[in-house]
């Protein structure tokens, strides 16, 4: 596959035993010969070599040569690409995952390097060598997000890449478990062993978790300076009783420094700050206090809000006895690059502060890797390139740089919007996953050994350039093709595609080049060659006749104009012949129905009979018409729609509907299968919606699925989406006209599709709105709409926020019965909202209705609670940031005024978030009740919860992140 990773498989248990924890180490050493056994701590160590094909290994000449794997290290090229290990985990697991880098003394003369290191798509250090002779140590704790990790060293501004050894060693269940695991890592900034006898680090088998514990008497610049008058080291040989989850090596816990003279202090620096860290003070009072002696003291600096540097600690007191380890802690606390901390006795202490340990870690922002659809894509094109050496596909397909065959949005995550891989002995069928991949542009896949038929692609309405040639694809040339709407190029010449060329592929619009294809052929083309072999047969004489026949036929028929449709009777219809009219020039300019083209599937009046069983089963009725269940012959189940009475308003509902569908292809929009046409029958054929229309679900019987919080969101992403497409993807953009959730409709899976539009325009980009009468439905209509009979797509906007209301509330638009006979949902809720009443008091002319309707509901408004307009349904069942998100967005849309309201490209992006904050908050509450039974809280702090040290709360992304106390 061409893969420069190191792939190594581990089953890790859920929660080990120490003993178990070992055997689970992974331990690589970057350019050594051989696996080994490092003598002094009994760790195996795996060689990378075999591994990698690029990368070069460097005999070094360093004082840490008596640690084998500092001997060597692997050097990579400095060029645009990533080099990347690739770890396998446990999902969801934590891990630490430590890097180091030995640069030692090659002797070439080359510039120190500096170049960045990465953690699957998030940034996690700049490495900046300055020590020849320094071991560097990059540390992160994790929680898998996935079942492997990369990690990946890439974009050397001096010097090229290296590293000397990657390890990865897991911990156990509840170790550094943080409420913000899920969206940042930790980054450990420092880790000091204060006390310490000598220089050297304690870590495994001292530590069982292998966490390097750095000593306080190891010297370099700016590292524990400031240290204060009067400093004694002391130690112990007593066992110290452990009683917390992060479990610090004993031989650390049984040294420490005591300030004699009252304080202590120190000043090191912090790579990588200022920022939000977690901060761990491991305090244990190994000495023997006397009767009447006490060992209080405060923390002076940094200095914290809140007053928590008025907090006193009583090391014996907090743990509950002498020789028991106590972890005050800040869960979230922004500190500087320089970090001076020092500690001071209380005026009433015999014996001054003491410390043994401390424990910082910086928070990094998790940045989201490439679309997981995009990337089972690029997965399986790279596995078709098996024995072939030009992937360099390392890591991340985008992040931090893209792989050289695809080019990348970009957005968070990010998407794949080019693929080049022309010429690269691709073999087996194009994945049928391509489909996913609603942001593809460009797709170059010639001249490869490609088989089977060209997969569905029709929900990639951005393709502009589709390259195919040279290959062995076979079967037909979808007619979809030639209906994506920004499509420009098409070449599939040089294949074995068979069968009649699609008419709207023969435009002068697209550049459509299908050569070398002898069983593909155009409208005609077939009858014409069967015809000249049977003529053979009569000799030479009739042959030069027939020759010189044909040739005159064909000159008459190039001559001759377009063949146009029968006009019918009636002046609406689809077969009507016409001047050319821009009213259904959509998403293609020029594509009309008068272009002669097949606008979509004709259906004979006599197969809708058959497929309905003769009307047998109606499922509905609309302003259009009865809807019927029905049946085609080839088993797909269908709704079909007759235009109830003959009306020129109906046949323009028909032609409309017919134009626009055939012309718009997205997800959620609900499909047109065909139509019928004959004599004074007008009839629609849709796919079958199998859970009816949301307004069923919302106002119908009990009979309907209940739909919770996140479906609701899920259907108004879906709808949101349709919506969307109509207004941005098309050009000249459509306005439905008559959103409502009876237009809304759920398919087997529950989800969304915008239905029925017979009502929808066309706009004209000169102009900023389309001069109409007012259409639509009481309660849903667009007041400005209605006012000024000027539409534009704020009028869909006013529609949807509608929709919004009646999803968070439960309640129908407009109910006299509700309401009364003036006012309708979004009066309700501006009512029940504190800002609403003022709001209505001088928006509403009828004050007597106002009074009405404010004593109805004075509790709520007293209350001024949004929970107020929730759904009965849903109380309870709803986060409050979510239930505000989407009132907010659902209220600006209803707003009087259409350039107050949002775009829909604006209402999708408030409900998506609104949708992960959602999730992110079940898979929080899931977690919390698993380990609820398990019989342990993972947020539940070990140290005494009389004395909580945890404080600040700092935005560290989009929302608040709180701190937990410990």
């Amino acid at each position: 596959m061409g893969l420069i990773s190191c792939i190594l498989i581990w089953f890790l248990l859920s929660a080990p035993s120490v003993s178990a924890q070992v055997n689970e180490f992974i331990s690589i050493d970057c350019g050594a010969t051989s696996n080994y056994t490092d003598p002094s701590t009994g760790l195996q160590w795996i060689s990378d070599t075999g591994f990698f094909r690029h990368g070069t290994v460097i005999e070094i000449d360093s004082p840490n040569r008596d640690a084998l794997q500092h001997s060597r290290r692997r050097d990579f090229p400095a060029d645009s690409k990533k080099y990347c290990y690739t770890l396998e985990t446990t999902k969801r697991r934590r891990y630490l995952v430590r890097a180091t880098f030995q640069y030692g003394n090659s002797g070439n003369g080359d510039p120190y390097p500096k170049f960045q290191l990465y953690l699957d798509a998030t940034m996690w250090s700049t490495v900046t060598i300055f020590d020849a002779s320094r071991v560097y140590v990059e540390e992160m704790i994790v929680k898998a997000p996935s079942s492997s990790i990369n990690v990946c060293l890439c974009c050397a501004s001096t010097g090229s890449p290296f590293i000397s050894t990657l390890e990865l060693r897991p911990l156990n269940l509840s170790m550094y478990t943080t409420d913000y695991e899920d969206n940042f890592f930790l980054n450990v900034a420092a880790r000091v062993n204060f006390g310490a006898p000598t220089k050297d680090a304690v870590r495994y088998p001292d530590d069982p978790y292998d966490r390097i514990w750095n000593s306080d008497l190891e010297k370099r610049q700016n590292y524990l300076v400031g240290v204060a008058t009067g400093t004694e080291r002391i130690s112990t040989d007593k066992k110290i009783e452990m009683k917390t989850r992060e479990f610090p090596p004993n031989k650390v816990m049984q040294t420490a420094v005591v300030g004699s003279d009252g304080s202590l202090s120190y000043r090191l620096n912090l790579d990588g700050f200022p920022a939000n860290a977690r901060a761990y003070a491991y305090l244990a009072e190994i000495e023997d206090l006397g009767i009447n002696e006490t060992r209080k003291f405060k923390m002076e600096q940094p200095h914290v809000p809140n007053g928590y540097n008025n907090v006193v600690v009583n090391i014996a007191e907090n743990a509950n006895g002498s020789y028991t380890l106590y972890e005050p802690s800040y869960m979230n606390i922004s500190l500087d690059f320089v970090l001076s901390f020092s500690f001071v006795k209380t005026r009433d202490s015999t014996r001054g502060p003491l410390l043994n340990a401390i424990e910082i870690c910086r928070y990094v922002q998790i940045i989201p890797k490439t679309d997981n659809k995009d990337a089972i894509v690029l997965d399986a094109l790279r596995d078709m390139s098996k024995g072939s050496n030009w992937t360099h596909a390392e890591g991340d397909p985008c992040i931090p740089t893209n792989w050289e065959w695809v080019t990348c949005s970009s957005s968070s995550p990010p998407r794949i919007t080019k693929i080049v891989l022309s010429g690269k002995k691709l073999k087996s069928e194009i994945p049928v996953e391509l489909k996913y991949m609603e942001g593809l542009k460009e797709l170059w896949l010639d001249g490869n050994c490609l088989t089977g038929q060209i997969p569905d692609l029709s929900n990639l309405i951005n393709l502009t350039i589709v390259h195919l040639e040279n290959n062995r694809l076979t079967g037909p040339v979808p007619s979809y093709l030639g209906y994506l709407p920004n499509l420009r190029e098409l070449h599939v010449q040089n294949n074995s595609f068979r069968g009649e060329i699609p008419s709207a592929l023969l435009t002068k619009r697209l550049v459509f080049n299908y050569g070398g294809n002898p069983e593909l052929f155009q409208k005609g083309e077939h009858s014409k060659k069967l015809k000249l072999i049977l003529g053979a047969s009569f000799g030479a004489i009739v042959i030069i006749v027939l020759m010189l026949s044909g040739c005159s036929i064909l000159l008459c028929n190039c001559r001759r104009p377009a063949p146009q449709p029968k006009v019918s009777e009636t002046s609406n219809s689809l077969r009507t012949t016409s001047k050319p009219s821009t009213a259904y020039s959509l998403v293609r300019p020029g594509s009309l129905i008068d272009d002669g083209l097949d606008v979509a599937y004709h259906i004979t009046f006599s197969e809708i009979e058959e497929a309905t069983l003769n009307f047998s089963k109606q499922i509905g009725r609309g302003s259009f018409g009865p809807v019927y269940y029905g049946k085609l012959k080839d088993e797909k189940e269908v709704a079909v729609k007759i235009l109830a009475e003959e009306s020129i308003q109906g046949n323009q509902q028909f032609v409309n509907e017919v134009s626009l569908l055939s012309r718009i292809h997205h997800k959620n929009l609900v499909p047109l299968v065909g139509y019928c046409e004959e004599a004074s029958q007008r009839i629609l054929v849709y796919e079958y919606m199998h859970n009816g229309t949301l307004r069923d679900h919302i106002h119908g019987s009990g009979n309907q699925k209940q739909l919770d919080w996140l479906s609701r969101l899920s259907i108004a992403e879906d709808a949101a989406k349709g919506l969307e497409y109509l207004h941005s993807g098309c050009n000249p953009s459509i306005i439905h006209r008559d959103v409502k959730t009876s237009n809304i409709l759920l398919d087997i899976n529950m989800r969304a599709k915008v239905s029925d539009f017979g009502l929808s325009r066309q706009t004209d980009e000169n102009f900023t709105h389309v001069s109409s009468v007012a259409c639509g439905t009481v309660g849903y209509l667009d007041p400005e709409y209605y006012r000024n009979q000027q539409l534009t797509e704020k009028s869909d906007v006013y529609s949807f926020g509608v929709v919004l209301l009646e999803l968070i509330s439960g309640r129908k638009p407009f109910s006299a019965q509700d309401y009364g006979p003036e006012w309708n949902i979004i009066h309700w809720v501006l009512l029940l909202l504190p800002i609403g009443i003022v709001y209505l008091i001088f928006k509403t002319n009828n004050f007597n209705n106002l009074i009405f309707y404010f004593l109805q509901a004075r509790s709520l408004i007293h209350k001024g609670d949004v929970t107020s307009i929730v759904d009965p349904k849903l109380a309870g069942k709803i986060k409050l940031e979510c239930l505000w998100r989407i009132a907010e967005i659902a209220i600006l849309s209803v707003e009087q005024y259409g350039v107050s309201r949002p775009k829909m490209q604006e209402i999708v992006l408030a409900i998506q978030e609104t949708i992960k904050i959602e999730k992110e908050n079940r898979k929080r509450n899931h977690l919390a009740a698993a380990s609820h039974e398990d019989g342990s809280d993972i947020l539940q702090d070990s140290s005494s919860s009389s004395h909580p040290i945890n404080i600040e709360s700092l935005d560290l992304s989009t929302r608040c992140l709180n701190p937990s106390a410990r």
